[in-house]
């Protein structure tokens, strides 16, 4: 199963987290039961959301960094929940290369938000993904992660993205 459906779940899910205040668990059970068919997406979905959802502060305090210009909370709900994914998946799943990260988050946005989310998204995904680099704090791991002068890139599979 393709990353990117199992990635429009996962939005989905933390969309109806955020907009009912149901428990995380129902909300998993809800939303992402069509995926229980392949283990590994039904898992990697899983461990997104409750990785992204326990991580909210945190993430939200990176996302606050880098739009100081913009009220945090007239943000786009979904471009919002859709940032904190990316950088869920930047600061806690090694396995995933940052540019994979980045361009999944933008599809998303340009396909669930508005117009212009795509280019929001992309900045602060840049934005953050520079600061990590800068910082040192890309812990990245695995083949196809870096070009050979140390900066991320994704990884290359024939003529497809790796997802």
């Amino acid at each position: 199963m393709r990353r990117r459906i199992i990635r429009e779940k996962v939005v989905q899910a933390l969309y109806a987290f955020e907009i009912s205040g149901d428990p995380m668990e129902h909300v998993v059970e809800t939303i992402l039961p069509g995926l229980k068919s392949n283990l590994a997406a039904y898992e990697f979905a899983r461990k997104l959301v409750q990785q992204t959802i326990a991580h909210t502060d945190d993430i939200d305090n990176v996302i606050r960094e880098k739009v100081t210009n913009w009220d945090f909370k007239r943000i786009a709900v979904l471009d919002r929940l859709i940032l904190r994914m990316g950088i869920c998946e930047l600061l806690y799943f090694k396995e995933i290369p940052p540019k994979v990260s980045m361009n999944e988050a933008i599809e998303l946005a340009k396909l669930f938000s508005t117009q212009r989310s795509g280019q929001f998204v992309n900045g602060v995904l840049d934005a953050v993904l520079n600061d990590m680099k800068a910082a040192g704090g890309l812990a990245k791991a695995g083949r196809g992660l870096y070009d050979g002068d140390g900066t991320a890139r994704a990884s290359k599979t024939k003529g497809k993205r790796a997802t």
